[in-house]
């Protein structure tokens, strides 16, 4: 069995040991920054992973007192396995960065567009969970990625997923 330290992991600088989710990278923003992605960052990524996939959702959208239907932000696929991370901001970077983060493929939103939209709440509360998946091969979704079209598409290839959990 494998140690912690050599588990699969996602993490971020950006939220802290209580999982808060600055306010930066919200729609409500932080003086003249706002709505940019935080930065990510993932170690021990298996062997045979030929790309990773990214998954965040609000999972207590869209009021934690009512029926629960998690909100998709952040759709992102085709992450080449030797990266270590996306920087803050690499919303709709991918080929301003060139290289290795050119193949990257951002998907829609529950918003209906590409990239990542932060949380802009009626009300505190909420969890959201980045999801990364390591994957056997690369994925061909067309031109209009969705989560619903990543995680059909992602069955049968998962090798390890890795989760971090933010609070907003």
């Amino acid at each position: 069995m494998a140690s912690d330290q050599d588990q699969f992991q996602l993490a971020s600088s950006q939220i802290n040991q209580e999982g808060r989710l600055p306010r930066k990278y919200t729609q409500e923003g932080q003086g003249a920054k706002k709505n940019i992605s935080p930065p990510l960052e993932w170690y021990n990524v298996p062997q045979g992973t030929k790309s990773l996939a990214l998954v965040v959702e609000d999972i207590d959208a869209p009021d934690p007192s009512r029926p629960i239907v998690p909100w998709t932000h952040w759709v992102v696929v085709n992450i080449p396995p030797t990266l270590k991370g996306l920087p803050e901001g690499f919303f709709e970077k991918e080929e301003e960065m060139g290289g290795d983060h050119a193949g990257i493929k951002e998907g829609n939103n529950d918003w209906k567009v590409p990239g990542w939209r932060g949380p802009m709440l009626p009300s505190h509360g909420h969890r959201f969970v980045f999801k990364l998946y390591a994957l056997d091969d690369e994925l061909h979704l067309g031109k209009k990625v969705t989560k619903e079209k990543v995680l059909e598409s992602i069955e049968g290839h998962v090798l390890a997923d890795a989760e971090l959990l933010a609070n907003f």
